[in-house]
């Protein structure tokens, strides 16, 4: 945790099914001594093969709480561009002023160049750039902590392939994010970005399954809790001279 007297508030996004990196990353920094607020958004669950997870956010809470966490969960459709105020207004509320910023949400919904619809190329960007910003902005407005405790992490990928508007909507967010390491400066924050490569949370099929592990050298997946213990790190005193760094944690994936 930071070196603040009480315990920190964290505010994670994309904190929606237990088995996600997300919730892997709110419940290590529960129990680092964090409280934490986190976002999640149902819809998105309902479009995508895994559907909606029954009582996630409630197992995701109690969880917490049995680290002794204080928290809040706070739906958010971040393509809403009031969305990014509303979540701070939640968080704050409930828990006092965010210290760590940790950006785990997206929309990913594979397609190429030829068959990527304009509607789903903009979803893209507005929900994994333009929230980026916008809950960057919030954050670099309202920051009023201690030089050197505040601290911003998004995790990223490089994948583009049959992954278009992802990919490059995830490249955009990585230039917002290390732009804040310098414009932030002043306020003593660090920015980084993490890509965690493949993650297995329930998307992969056997197929990509065993692509991906052929092409990882120790021959196994990355998990929620590889990425959770460098975002720890990161939100430690120690982790403070690490700033501007796209990080890749994937095990050595090529």
């Amino acid at each position: 945790m930071t070196d603040t007297a009480s315990r920190p508030v964290a505010l994670i996004t994309g904190v929606g099914r237990t088995v996600g990196i997300g919730a892997g990353i709110a419940r290590r920094l529960a129990a680092s001594g964090w409280d934490i607020a986190f976002t999640h958004w149902s819809p998105y669950d309902e479009r995508m093969d895994w559907g909606v997870e029954a009582g996630a956010t409630e197992a995701i809470d109690a969880a917490l709480r049995d680290s002794g966490a204080a928290t809040v969960a706070i739906e958010a459709d971040l393509a809403d561009v009031s969305a990014p105020a509303m979540v701070f207004d939640r968080a704050e509320h409930a828990l006092g002023q965010v210290t760590a910023l940790v950006l785990c949400h997206c929309e990913s919904v594979d397609s190429g160049l030829l068959d990527t619809t304009v509607a789903s190329f903009d979803r893209h960007f507005a929900v994994n750039a333009r929230a980026t910003w916008l809950l960057i902005r919030e954050y670099g407005l309202r920051f009023r902590g201690t030089p050197g405790t505040g601290r911003i992490i998004s995790l990223t990928s490089d994948h583009t392939v049959g992954n278009l508007p992802y990919g490059a909507s995830k490249g955009a967010l990585d230039r917002i994010t290390l732009a804040a390491a310098h414009e932030l400066a002043h306020l003593g924050v660090t920015a980084n970005v993490i890509n965690p490569g493949p993650v297995d949370t329930g998307w992969m099929s056997d197929e990509v399954r065993e692509t991906c592990l052929r092409q990882t050298p120790l021959n196994r997946l990355g998990t929620p809790q590889d990425t959770a213990h460098l975002v720890d790190f990161l939100c430690s005193p120690q982790g403070q001279w690490i700033n501007g760094q796209l990080l890749m944690s994937n095990g050595g994936f090529g």
